[in-house]
């Protein structure tokens, strides 16, 4: 980092108005915490600086491939030699060596190894967990077909009981059935958790988790009836080999069926869990995870906007004063600021989600399975929402960096590239949010019939009907009342569709098909009804410096009206919103950009992001943007020889020939 920093990004950082360091540790709990971060990134860089890694850019994909094992390899073996256990230590470490990039060995920690623990009996842990934990055998988790994905039911892959010798025999009897996508199958895996329809005594009984060794512990290849390689370059993840699989009469033993749920006996009777969707509970962690990775991405691109924004210097507000920073611009403002706000309400929804899955799993591990369907529904629609609201954040801070957005070494094409696959993985959105719907529908059921309703929808009862207090003040409890009124009457909206296409004749599939955006968009009223609570609940109950909880609270009032002003046609409808209270909201978004322009770099300094784990040029804590630009694009591969050889070959010959004929025609 160089020791001069820009002017413009100096003076920006001086006129904040409060001390951002109180707010970095507001965000990673304390000031104890935050030390510990920062000495085990400060370990990271100065490490990876001795090892001199790559960064990504100018390499193809078979050296990022390769840089990824190297780094991965290097990693996992600093973090066994300092004896690091804690996630957050680990997620804090690893950073910095995987800044916005997923890494071969990242499914077989985040998928893997969780789904043994999710999922194994204590036999099985005591047998598995070991060996995943030294990577003596290095997994992932097998479950995306060439032709079936969220829909798990449609999955091909078999698993068939012999009872006669205790086996299950894996086949993946069609094309569509090849497992493909799942992450560090291509190359990496030795291991898979396979999700295979089980037949035993002639029965299909559902999807199941196998344990399944694909490849040779000593020479790596693959074991006879297994077809395994690299699906091929893709949109972004070109360090991650993301492969396909498909199986031939490979057998396991029965003790590798995954059965802390699901039991299969010595003769092949099947032993049916409690729940079903207890057999996808590694699945519910990751999406419960997602949302507080959507944020962490979002403020990495807005981190590197918003600075860019007060380094870039363009065009004239008055004529004659000469140009302007960019950030003085009330549209630049509009594009980057609201993403900010986001960063942070992600922020804390995703530390409540993982706060309810923390919880639901300790009542789960006492036999408690009654908040299971919440855990269910809560992470399926904060996945989505989390993921499309982080996707459409991004780019506009690419577009708010201008041409110099596009560049690789801006760092955005990279984070938008590996990231927004979060909108498709794990369950895609739309799919995901009609599982939200169904717990939504159900809660409706409920409401309609007078039933007791789960404290988080308790506001289906009461939200609906009267007219919203909202003034100028823009009260943070008005706020929460007008989204739970716009999620109460969506949701009612929905559910009465619902019954009606059902009293027209049509088929309870049928009649949910014909409901199925307006029952999307009713989980996503829902879900950022929980996020606008969260956010203002965790700032008003937040022990904090009254100049920093001024700031937070006008980044709650920035995130909900901005949510407000977007979807302006459904919180009026009713009239719970009247025109002119949306355009009290309009006229206060534009006084709340201004009043948060001083401190916007404070805010974005606050995610406390080392310029090792941002990887951007644009986005460097000294601001000297060009400097680095210059840089990187002298060290672009094609810069390696002053002429490039194609000019011989292919160049030279062309213009010589064109040159050449056309002196022989004007002959003639």
């Amino acid at each position: 980092m160089s020791t001069t920093v820009n002017a413009d990004l100096a003076r920006a950082r001086a006129q904040a108005t409060f001390d951002p360091l109180q707010l970095t540790y507001f965000l990673y709990d304390g000031p104890e915490k935050t030390k510990r971060k920062r000495f085990l990134q400060n370990m990271a860089i100065s490490e990876c600086e001795q090892q001199k890694f790559r960064r990504t850019a100018h390499l193809t994909r078979e050296e990022q491939y390769e840089e990824a094992l190297r780094k991965s390899t290097y990693a996992f073996k600093r973090v066994a030699e300092l004896g690091l256990s804690d996630q957050a230590d680990l997620f804090y470490f690893r950073e910095v060596h995987f800044p916005s990039q997923p890494l071969p060995l990242g499914l077989h920690v985040s998928m893997f190894t969780p789904t043994i623990e999710k999922l194994g009996t204590e036999q099985q842990k005591a047998k598995w967990l070991p060996l995943a934990k030294r990577f003596a055998v290095i997994g992932t988790y097998a479950q995306t077909e060439m032709g079936h994905g969220t829909f798990l039911r449609g999955l091909e892959t078999t698993a068939t009981y012999d009872p006669k010798t205790q086996e299950f025999i894996i086949n993946s009897p069609t094309v569509t059935s090849a497992k493909f996508w799942p992450g560090g199958l291509g190359k990496t895996a030795n291991h898979c958790v396979v999700m295979a329809k089980l037949f035993t005594q002639g029965k299909d009984v559902g999807m199941q988790s196998f344990m399944v060794q694909i490849r040779d512990l000593e020479t790596h290849q693959p074991l006879p009836g297994v077809s395994v390689g690299d699906i091929g370059p893709k949109f972004g993840y070109a360090a991650m080999d993301n492969g396909y699989l498909s199986f031939k009469n490979v057998r396991i033993p029965r003790e590798n069926m995954l059965m802390r749920y699901a039991q299969v006996l010595e003769d092949g009777t099947f032993i049916q869990p409690k729940n079903d969707r207890l057999v996808y509970g590694s699945m519910t962690l990751i999406r419960a995870q997602i949302v507080g990775g959507t944020a962490r991405a979002l403020a990495k691109a807005v981190t590197i906007a918003t600075r860019y924004s007060a380094v870039r210097r363009q065009s004239q507000i008055n004529s004659g004063q000469g140009e302007v920073q960019v950030i003085d611009f009330q549209t630049q403002q509009h594009k980057v600021f609201p993403q900010i706000a986001m960063a942070y309400a992600l922020n804390i929804t995703g530390r409540r989600s993982i706060a309810a899955y923390n919880r639901v799993s300790k009542q789960i591990e006492k036999g408690s399975l009654e908040e299971l369907p919440v855990l269910h529904a809560l992470s399926s629609g904060l996945k989505a929402y989390s993921s499309w609201e982080m996707m459409y954040g991004i780019e506009q801070c690419r577009l708010a960096c201008g041409g110099h957005g596009y560049i690789e070494a801006s760092g955005l094409p990279k984070i938008y590239a590996n990231e927004v696959p979060a909108c498709t993985y794990e369950g895609e959105n739309t799919v995901l949010c009609l599982q939200t719907a169904r717990y939504l529908m159900k809660c409706y059921a409920a409401l309609t019939s007078g039933e007791a309703l789960p404290p988080m929808v308790s506001y289906l009862r009461t939200a609906q009907g009267g007219r919203s207090q909202l003034s100028g003040k823009l009260e943070l409890e008005q706020l929460i009342a007008a989204y739970e009124h716009r999620a109460a009457r969506m949701i009612s909206e929905a559910g009465a569709r619902l019954a009606e296409q059902q009293k027209k004749g049509m088929k309870p599939a049928e009649a949910w098909n014909n409901s199925s955006q307006l029952l999307v968009e009713a989980a996503m009223a829902f879900c950022q009804t929980f996020a606008v609570r969260a956010f203002v609940e965790t700032v008003q109950e937040a022990k904090l410096q009254p100049s920093l909880k001024a700031v937070l609270v006008q980044l709650c009032q920035l995130f909900a009206v901005q949510g407000i002003l977007k979807y302006s046609g459904q919180f009026t409808k009713g009239g719970f919103l009247s025109d002119q209270q949306v355009e009290t909201c309009q006229n206060k978004l534009f006084d709340l950009l201004a009043l948060l322009k001083p401190n916007a770099v404070a805010l974005v300094d606050a995610f406390d992001f080392p310029d090792q784990v941002l990887d951007s040029d644009l986005g460097r804590y000294d601001g000297n943007v060009y400097e680095a630009l210059m840089e990187y694009a002298r060290n672009s591969r094609l810069n390696e020889s002053e002429v490039h050889e194609g000019f011989f070959k292919y160049q030279k010959p062309f213009v010589d020939y064109l040159n050449g004929k056309s002196i022989l025609q004007a002959r003639l």
